[in-house]
């Protein structure tokens, strides 16, 4: 009997208390909903935005390390205005929690000076146009095909379809080679012959290895020579110019055909080798 008392009063005031204050739950529960539905719409519109705008810079053949850069970085932007609006709603001071942000945010810079630094790499490499999206490169000592420019990372893909993460500060505090950067390539060769072998025709057959490749450009010249006399064999330089897509194919054809035209016209290609000298020791 004492329980259903106390239960009655219980609920009795939790009934009063509701009517003395239905306003305000009215109000907390619109602001409430306001701010969910501010989150989930913002959320849907930046998606949106983000991916039409990213639509449109690849339309327009904008660089995907440019699309892709400015595309998460108005993202991001966008998010964080999109949760402060939502934060407003239900009371939140703004201004104090931009305050408690900023305060918040130097903090986390000074332990995340890396990070930093690693943004403002990005956003130089992207200012600069070092690479673009696309090209082989050797950075951040590795090497491979720049896939994108992240805001802290450049993402680079292997021959071998390898994935590899560079931070951007890395990059810009290296040494950054660009492999397609132009058009044609030199391709350097070194062939070396025994000291045997006719100098005269050795170079005729280069010639005329290199004369018969279409792929080998005209202009600039090929330059053959004589480059080394060394302690087994005499080195020939082969340097003829290509176009920068056809550089390995090139490359492993010339090989193959300069070793069979050379067997095929005697001249041989030294190789390492050792004399043994063995000598009987007659016993007393």
């Amino acid at each position: 009997m004492e329980t259903e008392i106390l239960n009655t009063d219980i609920l009795n005031q939790a009934q009063s208390w509701i009517l003395n204050n239905q306003e305000l739950l009215i109000r907390y529960t619109v602001n409430i909903t306001a701010a969910l539905l501010t989150l989930i719409i913002g959320f849907m519109a930046v998606g949106m935005l983000t991916g039409g705008m990213n639509r449109v810079m690849k339309a327009r053949k904008i660089d995907n390390t440019i699309s892709d850069f400015v595309t998460s970085m108005l993202k991001y932007g966008l998010l964080a205005f999109v949760i402060i609006a939502a934060l407003s709603r239900v009371g939140v001071q703004t201004a104090s929690f931009v305050a408690i942000v900023g305060a918040a945010g130097l903090a986390v810079g000074l332990a995340l000076q890396g990070s930093l630094s690693n943004f403002a790499a990005g956003v130089l490499l992207i200012g600069f146009r070092f690479f673009k999206a696309g090209d082989y490169v050797e950075a951040g000592g590795t090497a491979g095909t720049v896939q994108s420019v992240q805001i802290f990372t450049t993402i680079l893909m292997t021959p071998d379809n390898r994935m590899i993460v560079v931070p951007n500060s890395k990059i810009l505090n290296d040494n950054i080679i660009n492999y397609s950067k132009e058009k044609t390539r030199r391709l350097d060769l070194v062939i070396g012959v025994s000291y045997s072998a006719d100098l005269k025709l050795t170079k005729e057959v280069l010639t005329r290895i290199i004369s018969e490749d279409v792929r080998v450009l005209k202009e600039p010249d090929c330059r053959i020579a004589v480059s080394e006399l060394g302690a087994s064999s005499v080195d020939f330089i082969v340097r003829p110019w290509v176009k920068a897509e056809d550089y390995w194919n090139l490359k492993f054809d010339l090989l193959e055909k300069i070793k069979n035209e050379l067997d095929a016209n005697g001249i041989g290609i030294p190789f390492p080798q050792m004399d043994v000298h063995l000598f009987r020791e007659d016993k007393a």
